[in-house]
């Protein structure tokens, strides 16, 4: 029987398309997680080493195959160390709202050109300032321990909490949907070791808020008034205001219609 007879002798059900659909849809979350992430490079050098464990054997390497055997024991201890930023962020999505995590990648009501305006003046200004607008996890944990402010998103406000001298300057705005959830509120810092070596808690604080959560959070540095974006664990730096205006309509899936 060849290989297309055995295929075609094959009873495939509605269940079985239910089963395929659902693995193929856990799979490409998994992918989406990871993509633009330090974790795909991650899975990338996983499995080239659990792979060797294969060729070993097929190649007669016994000195390769036995050292492969012992990686393979401990890839899953291995697995769950070097992912748990990424394990802790999709549980929190799962567990935070089930449904709505998984289908919804929309935050209405934003204000973008005021929110805007505000990061150009602040940066013109120098005056350092951290943004975190929640997307579909919940950033409330972080906001309750801040001030709350339930107020609209305007440029002047924003503008006015990260003037310094004022009470809440030194901490992050929250922001959900359209209005300023919280100020004054204090973010993980990161604990990826830093290249640079030369960014400060607030650049910390972002990077570490997204490996936390899938918040899109915004930084102004007061030493010389660059923009940057943390977002799934990666920090990209010297944004300019179009490619961040991109980047935020991009990311809460806004239409250019959204003022």
């Amino acid at each position: 029987m060849t290989f297309v007879d055995r295929l075609l002798s094959l009873q495939f059900t509605w269940r079985d398309a239910i089963d395929v659909l659902v693995v193929a849809f856990i799979i490409y979350n998994i992918l989406a997680l990871m993509r633009g992430t330090r974790a795909m490079q991650i899975s990338i050098g996983l499995a080239l080493l659990g792979s060797s464990f294969f060729v070993a054997r097929a190649f007669d390497l016994p000195a390769l195959e036995a050292i492969s055997r012992e990686i393979l024991f401990y890839l899953p201890f291995a697995v769950i160390v070097l992912f748990q930023h990424e394990i802790r962020r999709a549980l929190a999505q799962v567990g935070g709202n089930p449904f709505v995590a998984i289908f919804t990648r929309r935050s209405k009501g934003l204000p973008v050109a005021a929110l805007l305006d505000a990061i150009e003046i602040l940066a013109s200004k120098r005056i350092g300032a951290l943004i975190a607008i929640e997307r579909t996890q919940s950033l409330r944990m972080y906001a309750e321990g801040a001030k709350p402010l339930d107020a609209l998103v305007t440029t002047e406000l924003l503008v006015s909490i990260f003037t310094p001298g004022g009470p809440l300057h030194d901490g992050a705005v929250i922001i959900q949907g359209s209005r300023i959830l919280a100020a004054g509120a204090f973010l993980p810092l990161t604990s990826t070791p830093d290249p640079k070596l030369a960014h400060g808690t607030r650049h910390r604080a972002a990077l570490g808020m997204s490996e936390e959560s899938d918040a899109l959070i915004l930084v102004v540095s007061e030493e010389n008034g660059e923009i940057a974006v943390a977002n799934e664990g990666v920090l990209d730096e010297h944004v300019s205001r179009d490619a961040l205006e991109n980047r935020i309509r991009e990311r809460l899936s806004i239409g250019r219609s959204a003022r």
